[in-house]
Order: structure tokens, then C-alpha cells, then sequence
């Protein structure tokens, strides 16, 4: 939370989208949907609530499994810096019952008028690996 804390609060942006998918896990833990909604991109953002306060849900742990851009700058490819993509796992149990939730997600940072138009690292959307 220490990490993440800042970002939740709204004190700061997540610098990164690394950044940023560990403070909407962390968000996620904690059930904070305004932060969730806030860093959910406008043209992918659910309209329905994203955390259902009455499903209890143990998130157990987060492990990023790679950055793209990471893996570009590794490969000496250009890069947009604007767009990234992380890929994760996250663990978590719901009535006893675990599950893990396995991701390749993408984001976009781009002005956001809710914070003055600062550039802002955005979800996009994510695909699940088999």
C-alpha cells in the first residue's frame, strides 16, 4: 500500500503503466472504485460498478510477468511511449476457492482534463493468454 498509496489518494500519477497496474490491483484489494473508474480509460470504462462490495474476495498476490516495452527496448525496437502493455498474474480466492486471473493488459497515457490535462497512464483493455 505504501507504494500505491500516493497514486489512490490522488496525491500523485503512477509513472509508469507498471505503476499503474500495481495500484489498481492494490485498488482492487482495497475495493476503491473511484481510483479504478479514474484510471479505467473513458471509451473501455464499464458502466455497471466494477467492485461489488457484497462479494468477498482474498486477493493473495501480484506478479507481473512482463512489460513490452521492456521486451522493445531489449530487442532495440522503437517504441511508443505512450503505449504499453503489462502482462500479470493475479491470485486471489473467493469463498475459499482459489483462482488466478491471468492478463496481458493494455494502456495509454494521454491529457486527462480531471487532473488538468497532465499526461496519465490509462487502462485499455486486456486479453487473457491460454
Amino acid at each position: 500500500m505504501r507504494c500505491c498509496g500516493p497514486y489512490i489518494a490522488g496525491a500523485e500519477l503512477p509513472p509508469t503503466a507498471e505503476a499503474l497496474m500495481r495500484s489498481r490491483y492494490t485498488a482492487f484489494k482495497m475495493q476503491q472504485e473511484d481510483y479504478l473508474r479514474d484510471t479505467w480509460h473513458p471509451s473501455t470504462r464499464p458502466s455497471e460498478p466494477i467492485v461489488d462490495k457484497k462479494e468477498h474476495i482474498q486477493w493473495l498476490g501480484l506478479e507481473i510477468k512482463s512489460s513490452l516495452r521492456l521486451r522493445k527496448r531489449q530487442a532495440d525496437q522503437p517504441e511508443d511511449p505512450d503505449k504499453d502493455t503489462v502482462e500479470f498474474v493475479a491470485r486471489y480466492k473467493v469463498n475459499g476457492r482459489a483462482y488466478r486471473l491471468h492478463e496481458i493488459s493494455r494502456f495509454v497515457r494521454e491529457p486527462d482534463p480531471a487532473v488538468g490535462g497532465k499526461m496519465r497512464w490509462f487502462y485499455l483493455d486486456g486479453t487473457f493468454p491460454d
